[in-house]
């Protein structure tokens, strides 16, 4: 239709001062719907297809752009999800880690104590061998010293005769009994 004003207008400013001649104005009016008509009985599927084609392609990329919408909303939602489970996990691997620590550090100060009360008990038992090992050192030296003090106490006191009546005692009780 705007092309029909268009072709008027064009005729009417070419012809100015002229009368219009309106026999040769439907000719090209004829001309032109019978140019369109031939045009569109070859390229009106085509065109017809172009634009469904088209559309349907608009559609399906604002198909495929609500579904992306919806798995980038699912998405955004399951990492807000997890960011907020993060901190809770974070709390509770920090609170298995303090409980650890702290069975750890009552373990090595069992074990500690095990060791210091072994270590005293060791030395006790040390102290005690050592002492009953000088103890017996000392008697044996004390009855070494008594048996050389006896013995140099009965040679200066017991003369030969005397000497012999005691080897003779001593004698006689060791085969009598």
């Amino acid at each position: 239709m705007a092309l029909l004003v268009c072709l008027c207008a064009t005729e009417a400013l070419a012809n100015e001062g002229h009368e219009y001649r309106w026999g040769d104005f439907a000719y090209r009016v004829v001309n032109f719907i019978i140019f369109f008509g031939i045009l569109w009985y070859f390229t009106g599927k085509l065109i017809k297809n172009y634009f469904r084609g088209r559309r349907q392609n608009i559609q399906d990329t604002f198909d495929n752009l609500d579904s992306r919408r919806e798995a980038a909303k699912k998405k955004l939602s399951e990492v807000e999800a997890h960011i907020a489970n993060l901190e809770q996990e974070r709390r509770a691997i920090l609170d298995e880690s303090r409980s650890q620590a702290e069975a750890l550090k009552k373990n090595i100060i069992e074990d500690a104590k095990r060791q210091a009360e072994q270590i005293v008990a060791q030395a006790r038992l040390t102290a005690e061998n050592e002492g009953r090992s000088i103890l017996s050192q000392v008697r044996s030296t004390m009855a070494d010293e008594i048996v050389d003090a006896a013995e140099k106490l009965l040679r200066e006191k017991l003369g030969p005769a005397e000497h012999e009546k005691l080897i003779t005692n001593s004698l006689n009780k060791v085969v009598l009994h």
